[in-house]
């Protein structure tokens, strides 16, 4: 046989008390479609996190907090795994309303959203969220604002960082306390941009949204190694490898979760071997994606490497 046929896929046999590590490396003897390609992306991101001169970004999109991911990405800033964040929005949004104490509840996709609009709940797919949420939402965030210095400038990081050291818990509070630079550059596209809008008519409070440039430039020119786990696209994923296109450099190790396809031209599907046409991703780099739920790939994904980053 040729070199083509030289690994043979091996039958998996799944076993009373497996860990999700010993299930993640059994897809990856396996080695088919998706299972095949989360277990190459376990070994990247293994590589990413073991590298002591990578900076390592996480992108979030998605409506990945209100269905229970927040925690996720909360424990991997906690543990030191991730150096820079970039967000949507609404991700933030969200991150928020739980940390005030307000809660997403389970739901159903198959009901009538005319009926759950006459009783003031919103729907994201299958998880509700009531209006009630949103009117804590909007007391504590204006309180907040009316925090900050009359007739300054503040940059969307800064505010953020803001934000999060007035709350007890959640992404924002973390990072605060761990100094990790939230980046929400669309943070227009959420109810935190709605509020702040809402805080500046009265108020002469200026958010440069080019204020994060020179910071964030500066760590993508020192970095030795850069690596990334984007979850999902839009904003969060361009903006990341974009960073590294101003810099002679690229990013070495990149993981991309997405539901997303390729072949309709959009940025979320776009596969990783396409951001070396551009220079964002290195000639060598390891890099995968991973088509599906990321609320399946990310815990899996994760939950597989911090095992094998506890047993050496």
């Amino acid at each position: 046989m040729g070199k083509e046929c030289s690994e043979p896929v091996t039958q998996m046999h799944l076993k009373p008390k497996m860990t999700v590590g010993e299930l993640v490396s059994a897809m990856g003897e396996a080695g088919a479609y998706n299972g095949g390609a989360l277990s190459r992306a376990a070994g990247i991101y293994e590589a990413m996190l073991r590298e002591k001169n990578t900076t390592k970004f996480f992108g979030l999109a998605g409506a990945m907090v209100p269905a229970g991911m927040g925690g996720v990405v909360s424990d991997l800033v906690e543990g030191g795994h991730i150096d820079v964040l970039v967000s949507t929005g609404a991700n933030l949004t969200h991150d928020i309303i739980e940390a005030i104490g307000c809660r997403h509840f389970h739901g159903t996709a198959f009901c009538d959203d005319v009926e759950l609009r006459h009783e003031e709940i919103n729907r994201i797919y299958d998880v509700y969220l009531p209006n009630k949420a949103f009117e804590h939402f909007e007391e504590f965030m204006q309180n907040v604002f009316s925090e900050l210095e009359p007739d300054s400038t503040i940059s969307i990081s800064d505010l953020l960082n803001h934000i999060g050291t007035r709350t007890k818990s959640g992404i924002l509070h973390t990072a605060a306390i761990k100094k990790i630079p939230v980046y929400c550059p669309a943070v227009q596209d959420s109810m935190v941009g709605l509020q702040y809008w809402l805080f500046s008519q009265t108020n002469n409070v200026t958010v440069d949204a080019f204020a994060d440039m020179p910071a964030l430039m500066d760590r993508c020119f020192t970095a030795q190694k850069a690596g990334a786990l984007l979850v999902g696209g839009g904003v969060p994923k361009n903006f990341i490898l974009q960073s590294m296109l101003m810099t002679p450099n690229g990013f070495d190790y990149a993981v991309q979760l997405t539901g997303d396809r390729p072949d309709l031209g959009g940025l979320s599907g776009a596969t990783l071997d396409e951001a070396r046409s551009w220079g964002k991703i290195t000639e060598e780099a390891q890099a995968v994606t991973v088509y599906g739920d990321a609320t399946i790939t990310l815990p899996l994904l994760v939950a597989a490497v911090l095992e094998r980053m506890h047993h050496g």
